[in-house]
């Protein structure tokens, strides 16, 4: 048991050191980066293709799957400069794997365009929650579907959390979703969060999630979470 646990800690030590350099890179190139973390089917992939409609938002992705181009097929059909790792059967991103895919990113005029880099980790609510990858802001999904009851469950991920996107919000009142359960359930991990509701419908609300992405790169935002 020591054994595994000092295995783990070098290689999140590692991945650490990484993610440092990481920052560098990012600071090098302007680039305001934000890392997507949710379960699987959450929506993601729609969030970005509905954020890709702002004339005013230009961002580029690296999409994390275990297979498939399939996110990154839909990402650039809307235009969007989109890069995909697939991990085999890794459930999370690294830091190394965003190192690595990069130079592909770096090679494309639209990256220079771009002032946001979205990093789409691997659906999964466990993994993420223990690899830095640099970037200044942790988002968690938390779909309608899924239930309000997920905060307390997987504390290590909503721990991350910067922000708490409740999407799918349009079907609140068809699930019994109370979003003031996951503010409740929020504050008693970490105080302050932030917490919006995202419709895919509502261009309101991805107005508002747009707008307060481009408060925090003009502040210089930069997340004070931990991975561990």
């Amino acid at each position: 048991m020591e054994k595994v646990i000092a295995i783990k800690e070098r290689v999140l030590s590692a991945n650490d050191r990484k993610a440092q350099e990481l920052r560098g890179i990012y600071d090098t190139h302007n680039k305001f980066v934000i890392n997507l973390m949710s379960s699987p089917g959450s929506g993601k992939t729609t969030l970005l293709e509905s954020l890709s409609k702002f004339d005013d938002f230009k961002f580029c992705v690296i999409e994390g799957d275990l297979e498939t181009n399939r996110d990154t097929d839909r990402l650039e059909k809307q235009g969007v400069l989109a890069k995909q790792i697939t991990t085999g059967e890794a459930c999370h991103l690294e830091a190394n794997m965003v190192a690595n895919i990069l130079p592909s990113l770096m090679q494309d005029s639209r990256f220079s365009q771009s002032d946001f880099l979205f990093i789409e980790n691997v659906g999964n609510l466990v993994c993420p929650a223990s690899y830095d990858l640099g970037a200044n802001v942790n988002v968690v999904l938390l779909s309608v579907p899924e239930g309000d009851d997920k905060v307390l469950k997987y504390p290590s991920m909503f721990l991350c959390a910067d922000i708490v996107l409740v999407t799918k919000a349009e079907m609140k009142e068809y699930f019994g979703f109370k979003t003031e359960q996951v503010k409740s359930d929020l504050e008693t991990l970490r105080h302050g969060v932030e917490i919006m509701e995202i419709s895919k419908d509502s261009k309101e609300s991805l107005k508002k999630l747009k707008e307060y992405f481009q408060t925090l790169a003009l502040k210089g935002y930069r997340t004070d979470h931990i991975f561990k």
